[in-house]
């Protein structure tokens, strides 16, 4: 892979790294997709849209925001524990719908995707699901690009998370990082579509007050952000691409959860087909075993927010890198 880091021995020393692993090759999805198609041609048939999309987002949907008028009367000691144990898991179902939707999974026209992935981001409670798009497929492009990829974490914040402590509250917080920054290190210029979420999103907002109560609105909000920090559901953000082995920079997750999270665990398999939709992602590991067999993966989300806890040499540094190509003169 070409990676080196300054403090390379830090792993051995068992001391927090204080650089990324910075790579001087190109990210390496999009040559071992072009060597697996040309033997695997067959993997072509499974690019497309999902076409029942529509309606598991519109179930989840309809079942997040019929359980917020559920709970419009309901004590704290009752909208918490079913925040996190129920509430969380169907809005981070419909974040990773709106991954999927970025990638205009769902039909083969991107402003219906657009549509739906505004449709999706209602229970979510905050407008982001354009937004999420322009940088996820930046991210995508450019992976790993100093400057562009918005997914690795900030100087400021590897400087200051450095211990299990500082680590656990930005696992608990790391759905704010996660959203905010871009909007600090890259912002872009809003348009239409963007507006047109936000217009959307404050009305549902705004009718859940008024017709529930607060308690309602609050629900859907606190099933967002329980979900993206302290959950086994949020461990994907930290596995799919933070080094725990320098001689890979993206990972995969085999296990259950894959059903309720668009199969986005198949990440390796994302990333080299992202025009495949998540339900079809594991014949892409059937078809071609030989490239994902040898690679580093997960069987629990769980387990790897645990070791990026406790293990003092891993942090927001353990994310590979490598610079921006030179623009021609």
């Amino acid at each position: 892979m070409g990676a080196t880091r300054a403090d390379a021995g830090d792993k051995e020393e068992g001391v927090m790294a204080t650089d990324f692993f910075w790579s001087y090759t190109d990210e390496p999805h999009a040559s071992r997709r072009r060597e697996i198609l040309a033997k695997h041609p067959q993997i072509k048939e499974l690019f497309g849209p999902d076409p029942l999309a529509f309606i598991k987002i519109a179930v989840v949907v309809s079942l997040q925001l019929w359980t917020a008028t559920l709970l419009r009367d309901a004590g704290w000691s009752k909208i918490l524990p079913v925040a996190y144990f129920f509430g969380s898991f169907l809005n981070h179902n419909l974040f990773l719908a709106i991954h999927e939707l970025s990638h205009n999974l769902a039909f083969t026209t991107p402003s219906l995707n657009r549509w739906l992935g505004i449709f999706a981001n209602l229970p979510i409670g905050v407008p982001m699901s354009v937004t999420f798009q322009k940088y996820h497929l930046e991210h995508h492009r450019f992976q790993g690009v100093d400057g562009i990829d918005m997914d690795i974490p900030s100087q400021t914040e590897a400087h200051v998370v450095k211990n299990a402590v500082s680590k656990s509250v930005w696992v608990v917080l790391q759905l704010f990082f996660y959203a905010l920054r871009p909007l600090f290190l890259k912002p872009k210029p809003p348009g239409l579509w963007e507006f047109t979420n936000l217009t959307i999103q404050l009305a549902l907002d705004a009718a859940m007050v008024y017709l529930f109560g607060w308690k309602s609105l609050a629900y859907l909000i606190l099933s967002t952000f329980l979900g993206g920090g302290m959950h086994p559901m949020a461990g994907h953000f930290i596995s799919e691409h933070y080094v725990f082995s320098p001689e890979q920079e993206t990972y995969s997750y085999y296990g259950p959860l894959n059903l309720m999270t668009w199969h986005v665990g198949y990440h390796n398999e994302h990333h080299d087909f992202p025009r495949i939709p998540g339900a079809k992602l594991h014949k892409v590991k059937e078809i071609a075993p030989e490239y994902y067999n040898s690679l580093k993966s997960y069987r629990s989300w769980s387990q790897v927010i645990y070791m990026y806890v406790m293990d003092q040499t891993v942090g927001p540094f353990s994310r590979m890198k490598r610079k921006a190509p030179k623009k021609d003169s």
